[in-house]
């Protein structure tokens, strides 16, 4: 039998070298390494300085679709100021006579009626619930599908507008002195009431509109029907703008308003019963810890079906060096076995008594024992070849 051995040389363990191990670890962890990079370089993005914006409803500076932060912009570079506040009594002192001072919702608004009574500049009140007193306005009805209205009116805004897009109307008492424009097609409520989207009257000689439905300002519709052109003219109309937005400090007059103010009511309700739901899941699915005690495998798994698995688990994982290290410390213990040696005998000694019982040449006993980690498959079938070769002469010489 003729076979080229490797030269023998010194190995520490299951053959492999530091370098070979460290490409081993990477190969494992670089999926983890990777997922890792992705969130630090994702954190490091998310605390650099953004430009400045939110996501509350009808807010200047929300890009979103329910902000209005696109009207904003555009009357800006119209020249016109606009100023935000978040409370009634900012509100009133900011805007004076000349100014518009648009009020957003008022679901934190408790005190309307000074909104009329104090306040010098034109208002705008938009998707208000419930209308001062005064102007003999209130909400009709909303619609579940928003709906393409027509002026209707001689207001030169809702003129210039043509139609708009809206989901609710206004509802206005047949005597009252205001233009209703924007009507539902019945253009009738209750009793001979008017309705319509956009209200025009005034007030101790300033103007007071009314927007039952602020979708016309938002980013989402400003691009639909003629709502820019009615968002611009009724905002735009003076050359400095308060916006409004009611919080909940501005109707409870104080600074110390917690998370759960500003949250349904149902909020908390939901999130008990969640709790609850934790707590009696844990206690019917939760694993309860007893003694240890020893318990009988199910199943007697085969020596051999174990081998083949680890060596399944080798070869995924490409590590020729421990199989390689597996083979020849079997070899060895083997072969120590049969020619008497103790299992601490040291390597020297086995190899020599390898050689005298096969008639190798100690240097090739060496390097099948102990030599180098074979680089590749075809090279770790050689090797197991050669060591079954090996105990065949040492078993039968």
């Amino acid at each position: 039998m003729s076979a080229t051995y490797a030269p023998p040389t010194t190995m520490v363990g299951d053959g492999t070298s530091t370098a070979s191990r460290a490409r081993s670890r990477w190969r494992r962890s670089r999926g983890w390494v990777a997922i890792a990079a992705v969130l630090l370089v994702g954190g490091i993005v998310m605390i650099l300085p953004q430009p400045r914006t939110s996501g509350e409803a009808y807010a200047v500076d929300n890009p979103g679709p329910s902000g209005a932060r696109a009207a904003a912009q555009i009357l800006q570079r119209q020249g016109v100021s606009i100023t935000t506040v978040h409370s009634l009594d900012d509100a009133l002192a900011r805007a004076k006579a000349g100014d518009t001072l648009a009020v957003l919702g008022d679901r934190y608004l408790t005190d309307r009626e000074r909104l009329l009574e104090e306040s010098e500049a034109d208002l705008l009140l938009v998707a208000f619930d419930w209308y001062p007193a005064s102007t003999d306005v209130g909400i009709a009805y909303g619609a579940s599908v928003t709906s393409t209205v027509a002026a209707g009116c001689s207001d030169p805004d809702a003129q210039a507008a043509g139609t708009i897009t809206t989901r609710r109307w206004l509802r206005v008492p047949p005597d009252t002195d205001a233009t209703v424009c924007f009507p539902r097609p019945d253009d009738t409520y209750w009793y001979g009431e008017r309705t319509g989207a956009y209200v025009v009257t005034e007030r101790d000689g300033r103007r007071v509109a009314m927007l039952a439905d602020a979708t016309p300002l938002l980013n989402g519709a400003l691009a639909e029907e003629g709502n820019a052109a009615l968002a611009l003219r009724a905002l735009g109309k003076n050359e400095r703008l308060v916006w409004f937005l009611p919080r909940a400090q501005a109707s409870e007059g104080t600074a110390d308003i917690d998370m759960w103010d500003t949250m349904p009511l149902a909020v908390p309700i939901l999130f008990l019963h969640g709790l609850v739901v934790a707590v009696v899941a844990a206690l019917w699915r939760g694993r309860r810890l007893g003694p240890v005690v020893t318990e009988r495998l199910p199943v007697v798994v085969p020596a051999a079906e174990a081998s083949r698995g680890r060596a399944r688990l080798y070869r995924k994982m490409r590590s020729h060096g421990r199989a390689a290290a597996a083979l020849r410390a079997g070899a060895a213990l083997r072969l120590g076995t049969r020619l008497g040696l103790p299992r601490s005998a040291p390597a020297p000694d086995l190899i020599d008594a390898v050689a005298r019982a096969s008639g190798r040449p100690p240097d090739m006993v060496e390097s099948l024992l102990f030599g180098p980690p074979p680089p590749d498959d075809p090279h770790l079938i050689r090797l197991a070849q050669e060591l079954d070769h090996l105990e065949s002469e040492v078993h039968h010489p």
